[in-house]
């Protein structure tokens, strides 16, 4: 039991935590076309974000792949920036934008899992259920990543609801914030060598 609870404790810190940027700026890309009306599919979206993040990090772990950490450096930021890039350029179909975050979240979940591969591989001994300890991660990141997308739906809702700031303009500023962000990173994180 004490297992499973470090590992949840080291999941949710890795979405909770002040050194998580990146993922929650993925999660906040993701999140930025939806309001609270839409919670079941907000809720799918980062199911889908975990399940390709808890393979990629299941097959690292077990050591079936391999990548080079630098390369998932890079690519993480890349794909947040692609996120928020498709948000904007979706502005006046929201509809297909949430459908094809879906997919997002599922693809560049496999991408952000492989970021965290090395350091769990580690923590990780030889005499520990491999299993128990990805479950209590993969639990911890799923309620971490529920919390700041409570937060983000909480904004939305002040911020288009109570102060009615139009929906579109909305998701163009969190969308044009996170693309800014995500893009700095990038650069700083070119695997130049």
């Amino acid at each position: 039991m004490s297992d499973l609870v470090f590992y949840f404790s080291l999941g949710w810190q890795h979405i909770i935590s002040l050194d998580a940027l990146d993922h929650q700026l993925f999660i906040l890309a993701l999140a930025a076309v939806f309001t609270f009306k839409d919670i079941k599919q907000v809720l799918i979206l980062v199911t889908a974000f975990t399940i390709g993040h808890s393979l990629t990090l299941a097959l690292s772990v077990l050591d079936v792949i391999r990548f080079s950490s630098k390369w998932v450096e890079f690519l993480i930021p890349c794909t947040i920036f692609i996120t928020a890039l498709n948000n904007i350029f979706q502005l006046d179909k929201q509809g297909r934008s949430a459908r094809i975050n879906y997919y997002l979240a599922l693809g560049f979940g496999l991408i952000h899992g492989m970021g965290f591969a090395n350091s769990i591989r580690i923590m990780l001994a030889q005499d520990q259920s491999v299993g128990m300890g990805l479950f209590g991660f993969n639990i911890g990141l799923e309620a971490g990543q529920i919390v700041v997308v409570a937060v983000i739906l909480l904004l939305s809702q002040l911020f288009i609801n109570m102060l009615k700031v139009p929906r579109r303009d909305w998701i163009f500023f969190l969308s044009s914030g996170v693309f800014a962000l995500a893009v700095k990173m990038a650069v700083e994180r070119l695997p130049i060598n």
